[in-house]
């Protein structure tokens, strides 16, 4: 008998996603330069994640 699919391990669960949680938009902004200390969290401008 196979096993269902969600119940798969986690390690098969990583794929690429296209949205990005809070802190994770900040890391990048961060790396990319246009997000400093200080500035407000809400309102982040779109981001896309790196390839």
């Amino acid at each position: 008998m196979s096993q269902h699919r969600s119940l798969k391990g986690a390690s098969t669960i990583a794929t690429k996603r296209n949205v990005l949680k809070r802190f994770e938009r900040v890391e990048l902004l961060k790396k990319r330069g246009m997000f400093k200390a200080g500035d407000k969290v809400m309102g982040l401008p779109k981001t896309k994640p790196d390839a």
